[in-house]
């Protein structure tokens, strides 16, 4: 059990060195293109939300308990649409701005 424990830290901590400067990058990408910082924040959320969402239905259907992996599911569906609400207002705001 403390073998398993240590192993993942040290992948953890592996993939944290990997991923930071990549982080970063992106980072740099959005801004060089005039990405404001809310909404690189919401693209790694809604990332995130998907990923624990995937992983929580594999466990789920692991367990044979499909109607919870789908009550997930659902869940990260209506996550990830609560979460672009905000773009999708500053979209109309700007498509009406146009007309």
């Amino acid at each position: 059990m403390l073998t398993a424990l240590a192993a993942c830290c040290a992948i953890l901590s592996g993939s944290v060195m990997v991923v930071k400067p990549m982080l970063q990058d992106i980072r740099d990408i959005f801004q060089q293109a005039g990405v404001t910082d809310a909404y690189i924040v919401l693209l790694f959320k809604a990332a995130a939300i998907c990923y624990i969402t995937q992983i929580t239905c594999d466990l789920c259907k692991d367990c044979g308990e499909s109607a919870i992996s789908s009550a997930f599911e659902m869940w990260g569906r209506a996550s990830i649409a609560l979460l672009t609400l905000p773009v999708l207002k500053s979209l109309l705001e700007r498509i009406s701005l146009m007309l």
